[in-house]
C-alpha cells in the first residue's frame, strides 16, 4: 500500500537546536518522497529587498537549488548555511525527499502557527531553546505557543 506523501515543516533559526531539529526530523520522520519546508521567520524589522513584497504571507516556496544561491541570500537576508543544504540534499539523494524554504517576517510564534494552515503542514518540528524559567516567562517560549496552538502535530527536539 502506497503511503500519502507528507508535508513536514522545519523551524529553521540556523541556531545548532533548529539544526538538530533538521537532522532528528530527517532521520526519524521524513519518507520516502515526503516534502521538507524550512520554515525562517525574520524579525519584522529586518530590512530585506524582498520583504515589502511578501511581508504579509511570506515569500513564495523556494525550491532546493536556489537555497544554494547566494542570490537568494541577499534577497532574504538569510545565512547561505552549507550545514543545512548538506543535509536537504542527504534527505534528497537518500530518502527522496522534496527540499523547499519559506521566509515569514514577524513574531515566529504568529508565524509559525500561520505556516501551518498556509502550507498544509502535516507536521512541524520545532528545536526548544531549553530557556530558564524567568528567561521563558520574559520571552515565551515559540516551541510551548506552537505546541498549543498549531494545527498539526508538533514535535520538539530538545538541544543537547
Amino acid at each position: 500500500m502506497a503511503t500519502k506523501t507528507r508535508i513536514v515543516g522545519i523551524a529553521m533559526d540556523f541556531s545548532p537546536t533548529s539544526k538538530l531539529a533538521l537532522r532528528w526530523a530527517v532521520d526519524n520522520l521524513i519518507n520516502r518522497g515526503d516534502q521538507i519546508i524550512i520554515i525562517n521567520v525574520e524579525p519584522p524589522n529586518a530590512d530585506h529587498t524582498r520583504k515589502e513584497l511578501f511581508a504579509e504571507n511570506g515569500s513564495p516556496l523556494v525550491p532546493m537549488e536556489e537555497l544554494r544561491e547566494i542570490n537568494f541570500t541577499k534577497q532574504y537576508g538569510i545565512a547561505r548555511d552549507p550545514e543545512v543544504i548538506d543535509i536537504l540534499d542527504t534527505a534528497s539523494r537518500t530518502k527522496g525527499a522534496k527540499a523547499m524554504a519559506k521566509v515569514y517576517w514577524g513574531d515566529p510564534r504568529e508565524k509559525l502557527c500561520s505556516a501551518v494552515e498556509d502550507l498544509h503542514l502535516d507536521s512541524l518540528v520545532v528545536g526548544s531553546r531549553g530557556l530558564g524559567p524567568i528567561k521563558r516567562v520574559l520571552m515565551g517560549s515559540v516551541s510551548k505557543h506552537v505546541v498549543t496552538n498549531a494545527s498539526c502535530p508538533v514535535t520538539v527536539v530538545k538541544g543537547k
